[in-house]
């Protein structure tokens, strides 16, 4: 508890330069990890991150120094130059983006491999550091890379404010933004200058190794809690702050604990909760609705039986044993028992001596899946002009999904119907 106070009382002037470092580098890239994110462009991170290094390198053996601003001017030019690359080939040949990404990659990061070698054997004694470039270093931050880091959040977040329609234009209908006079192919300049920025400000904080994670990570997990861009937007960014400060902490409880992994770390382990508990997208959700859904067709399937055993009798009301109902129908009886069971605490069904029998209740449900069935069939054998022995299984699918208004409409287009393919009665 001591460590938790000292490090948000921010006394210490490395603990503030670190923490503010890293939210707004995981912040900034977050936000704009979401187009990119959106335009199934993620791999294009990893691509920029492997090709600043020799930008890095370059620009430290032309000047001579580690300057944070010299040393971004060169990661930039060599990212940008990357991504142009890239739309280079896809664009005049038949090899894939995939393809053209793994290419650049490669080149780019063997030729930083290369000039870092060739700068630890100059002798240059300004050298030292460099290579914290390749796995990150957030704790060596210092002032000038804060206001470095700063301006260029700024630029993100004014530019991402001011083409805010535009690019999310591009994200979602290229063509119809080509169609209504958008310079497409300036916004994807912009879009890619946004990205090798978003991933130049946290090569040093994280590593080239690492930076693809932050910028799709967060974006990845923001989609599973929101349909809306501003709000994927606001979460995104929200989880890369929430991240950087957390591992920043962990770096300052643990010293021996490497900011940048934890921070990429942490937002996996958002992303990871996000994948598994978001609701409506989550897996725990996805789970939640298959089962639902699944009850609800066995339900909806043993309704159907009993008013078909009715509608052969002529009586709805009379009981059917549990074991004429599985002749008829090929239901296993664990399960046969349990939706029988959940019926009759629903009012559907009762339970008598001789067996089950259909409430009124359950008479009117039984009977509206009965005419959707025999509503589809008709409808596929008419329009679609299928065979009648073939449209029975379709059917069988199709009558849970089948909503009261598309039910309006298949009686209006069939004109009201009285039998169905099978000369069978429409109730």
């Amino acid at each position: 508890m001591e460590a938790f106070f000292e490090f948000f009382s921010f006394a210490d002037a490395n603990v503030r330069y670190v923490t503010i470092g890293s939210v707004l580098l995981a912040s900034s890239s977050a936000v704009v990890g979401c187009f990119t994110y959106l335009r199934k462009r993620a791999l294009v991170g990893d691509a920029v991150a492997h090709a600043v290094l020799p930008g890095v390198c370059l620009a430290f053996m032309l000047s001579g120094t580690k300057n944070p601003f010299v040393l971004l001017i060169g990661a930039f030019i060599t990212g940008w130059l990357s991504l142009i690359c890239i739309d280079f080939i896809t664009s005049r040949s038949r090899i894939k983006e995939d393809t053209a990404i793994g290419l650049v990659l490669s080149v780019f990061f063997g030729i930083g491999i290369l000039l870092l070698t060739a700068i630890q054997h100059s002798g240059n004694a300004a050298q030292s550091g460099l290579d914290k470039f390749l796995f990150g270093k957030a704790a060596s931050l210092v002032g000038e890379d804060l206001i470095a880091f700063s301006v260029v959040a700024v630029v993100l977040l004014i530019s991402t404010i001011l083409f805010y329609k535009e690019l999310t234009l591009l994200c979602f209908d290229q063509a119809f933004a080509r169609t209504i006079g958008f310079p497409v192919r300036a916004l994807e300049l912009l879009l890619t200058t946004l990205t090798v920025f978003a991933v130049v400000v946290g090569i040093q904080a994280v590593g080239v190794v690492l930076m693809a994670a932050m910028l799709i990570t967060p974006a990845a997990a923001a989609r599973f809690w929101t349909d809306r861009l501003p709000v994927m937007l606001l979460l995104a960014a929200l989880m890369g702050a929430f991240s950087g400060v957390a591992g920043a902490f962990v770096s300052y409880t643990a010293p021996a604990m490497p900011t940048g992994p934890w921070i990429v770390l942490i937002i996996s382990m958002i992303a990871i909760l996000s994948f598994a508990l978001a609701p409506g997208k989550g897996w725990v959700a996805r789970i939640i609705r298959q089962r639902r859904n699944r009850a609800l067709v066995l339900e909806e399937n043993l309704l159907k039986l009993l008013y078909h055993l009715g509608e052969k009798k002529q009586a709805y009301a009379v009981a059917h044993t549990l074991q004429e109902l599985l002749e008829h129908r090929a239901i296993p009886e664990k399960q046969a028992k349990a939706g029988l069971h959940k019926l009759r605490n629903q009012g559907y069904v009762t339970k008598s001596a001789a067996g089950w029998q259909l409430t009124t209740q359950g008479q009117r449900r039984g009977q509206r899946v009965v005419r959707l069935h025999r509503l589809w069939e008709l409808y596929l054998t008419q329009y679609l002009h299928l065979a009648t022995d073939h449209v029975h299984e379709d059917a069988e699918t199709i009558e849970h999904i089948i909503t009261p208004e598309l039910e309006q409409k298949l009686m209006e287009e069939l004109s009201f119907p009285v039998l169905d393919p099978h000369s069978a009665r429409i109730p």
